[in-house]
């Protein structure tokens, strides 16, 4: 019974006052720790950064607020690898990813235990976890550095210099279950993550406060770098370097934007996902109180798509035994059999998608001031709780309306029929590895991305944007009659290469201007990545549930096949700050491009990038910063850190990468 009241007390102080109090200062740290390289993220920018890292001989401390490694692919659930054909065929990737892939494959005997159609590879995620927490100890006993690994670890403070260039030492949480309480991954992350954020122990959890500081001594380079591989861009908040976040407004480099000015609640969509066994007979299954609020939302959402085998199938990542070749929609796939484990994740299903300064999940700068974040010891990582809890309560519904519904809010009424074969998985030895079945932190999409440093042709601060990746056809009508003609001529010259002077002056129209068919050719590239742009648009209105609500219009424009590219270094370096190094999804992207900077290949690409560069200017005393900061000219070092990137199988471009090179069709 005390446990029961103290999960109301929790519950109400959670969705009532969720900033009643801000954390006390410090009472004390228990434990320094010295590290060459802090990460903060063990997703897989993360991981790959700490491998790194590790294979350099460098220190590597690693903080992680779940206790799994693996982001995407464990805690977040996503254990589906997105990838491109051409590159999948040609197993072009970083050498860290390639192990990945590879150690996957030897511990099934197969890449694809799922035999899901989503991918070449759908697995548990648990697995994951173990697989990669072996690359790593693997890499420090070859690389002959140290691993320091604190799962269940936030980082609360940051003690920055007076000059506001580095970061002298970070405080963080560490948390565990007070003595006869219910283990982690019992309560789902709406009801903990305040707990986690605060100095003080609580009834549920007991709280270690540490220390992390340089391992070298003071020198003229910094003497330890920061990376940012979270999944919402914490460091980058925390540290207030300037950064976007949602919709960036519409200009020639963005021309696809649905708004003609910055909308920064307007972030894709979040996704807790779960995992579902199919079973020979009906199970019982229990409508959650909350289903009628979020049943108008769920949908196959288009007729290709309206089966509940193709959406099972989609993301299997167990199946025991094969069932039978199937097709619908043009897509084939093989039956579900009983046994099979299914892992959701679907937009008109589990995604939850708020787009209002009423819901969103990410907190802006100025919300982050008027909630206290911003102050000496107030941060409580940058997220609204509220929008965890509906988002954990949406991923519950969907289940019950896979099994149970008969409603579809884009197809209409007698599409949806039940499908009472299957159960809901919960409990530590679920896929999931939690009580409540849900994962343990949600997919996040998009988070906040930084502006780069001023750069020559980029004076407000470096960015990769739409037109850098985008296969667009921008001779379409809607550009012409869209954008400003000024604009329009400004979007054609860009895309032109030598002809864009002549576009610019009005020598040639721009219709007439041939355009390229690749990416742009990044001079400071540290890693690769193809994808499509991929959006789950957020909703229009408040609730993103609401009856009748819509996708915000024009979110979607952008979306579609992109070429391979690049990483640039410059996206990783943050303006103020010359210790922090960004990797994963808050490299300086925009919005759109964002949408394809996203995925599981890129984000190990970006971590390998990261702990490549700082491990480089530890040894050769020099900031990340100073490589990049006389381009277009050569810069001797950057090359050396291109070459050694290369050497040790972490490209940096894809081949026959030229700018004499214009066609890039080929690639899928």
């Amino acid at each position: 019974m005390k446990r029961k009241n103290l999960l109301i007390t929790v519950l109400i102080t959670t969705f009532i006052t969720p900033y009643a109090a801000f954390a006390k200062p410090p009472r004390y740290v228990d434990k320094t720790y010295k590290c060459d390289i802090l990460v903060v993220g063990g997703g897989l920018s993360g991981v790959a950064t700490a491998y790194e890292g590790l294979l350099a001989g460098k220190t590597v401390c690693l903080t992680e607020i779940t206790d799994w490694l693996g982001g995407q692919i464990s805690a977040q659930g996503t254990s589906a690898l997105d990838e491109r054909p051409t590159q999948r065929q040609k197993q072009f990737y970083s050498r860290g990813y390639l192990e990945l892939r590879n150690r996957i494959q030897r511990k099934y005997g197969k890449l694809n235990p799922g035999d899901c159609w989503v991918s070449d590879s759908c697995f548990l995620p648990r697995d994951a976890h173990n697989v990669m927490g072996q690359m790593l100890k693997d890499a420090e006993r070859e690389g002959k550095g140290k691993l320091q690994w604190f799962p269940n670890t936030v980082i609360k403070e940051l003690e920055i210099s007076k000059d506001g260039k580095i970061i002298n030492n970070a405080i963080a949480i560490q948390h565990q279950p007070v003595k006869n309480t219910p283990p982690l991954n019992t309560f789902p992350l709406s009801q903990t993550i305040e707990d986690a954020y605060r100095y003080e122990n609580s009834p549920r959890f007991t709280k270690s406060i540490i220390r992390f500081v340089a391992k070298q001594s003071q020198r003229n380079a910094p003497n330890w770098y920061v990376v940012d591989a979270s999944e919402t861009g914490e460091i980058v908040a925390l540290a207030d370097v300037p950064y976007r976040l949602g919709i960036d407004a519409r200009s020639y480099l963005e021309p696809s934007s649905s708004s003609a000015t910055n909308d920064p609640y307007c972030t894709q969509g979040f996704t807790y996902t779960f995992a579902m066994e199919a079973t020979q007979e009906p199970q019982p299954q229990t409508m959650p109180p909350f289903y009628p609020v979020y049943a108008p939302y769920f949908s196959y959402e288009l007729k290709r798509l309206a089966n509940f085998d193709l959406v099972f199938t989609y993301r299997r990542i167990w199946s025991p035994k094969q069932g039978q070749p199937t097709r619908f929609g043009g897509v084939n796939f093989t039956a579900p059999t009983p046994g099979d484990i299914s892992m959701q994740n679907w937009t008109w299903g589990n995604d939850y998608r708020p787009g209002t300064a009423q819901d969103n999940l990410i907190y802006t700068r100025q919300q982050l001031q008027a909630t206290g974040q911003l102050k000496p010891g107030g941060w409580m990582g940058g997220l609204r709780t509220e929008a965890l809890a509906k988002g954990e309560e949406k991923a519950l519904a969907y289940y019950y309306w896979l099994v149970a519904g008969t409603t579809d809010s884009q197809l209409g009424e007698g599409v949806k029929q039940p499908q009472p074969n299957n159960r809901f998985l919960r409990g530590f030895k679920s896929p999931m590895g939690t009580v409540h079945g849900l994962s343990k932190y949600p997919y996040m999409r998009e988070g906040r991305r930084i502006i780069g440093r001023p750069s020559w042709g980029q004076p407000e601060g470096f960015g990769i944007w739409e037109i850098d990746i985008s296969r667009r056809n921008y001779n379409d009508e809607y550009y012409r009659q869209t954008l400003p003609l000024a604009m329009y001529r400004q979007l054609k010259a860009a895309l032109s290469g030598l002809e864009a002077t002549a576009v610019i002056g009005g020598q040639i129209s721009p219709d007439q201007a041939m355009r390229r068919t690749r990416s742009t050719i990044f001079p400071d590239a540290v890693g690769i990545g193809h994808y499509a742009i991929d959006f789950h648009p957020c909703m229009e209105k408040s609730p993103p549930e609401a009856p009748g609500n819509r996708e915000r219009p024009g979110e979607r424009r952008g979306a579609g096949l992109a070429y391979p590219f690049q990483i640039a270094l410059r996206a990783m370096i943050p303006q103020k700050i010359d210790n922090l190094i960004v990797g994963g999804k808050s490299i300086a992207t925009s919005h759109i491009a964002a949408a394809a900077y996203r995925v599981h290949s890129f984000e190990w690409s970006a971590g390998a990038a990261a702990g490549t560069v700082t491990a480089y200017a530890l040894k050769n005393n020099i900031a990340p910063y100073q490589l990049v900061d006389d381009l277009p000219k050569i810069e001797p070092q950057l090359l050396s850190l291109q070459k050694l990137l290369q050497q040790n199988g972490n490209p940096t471009a894809f081949p026959d990468t030229s700018i004499f090179n214009q066609n890039w069709e080929d690639w899928r």
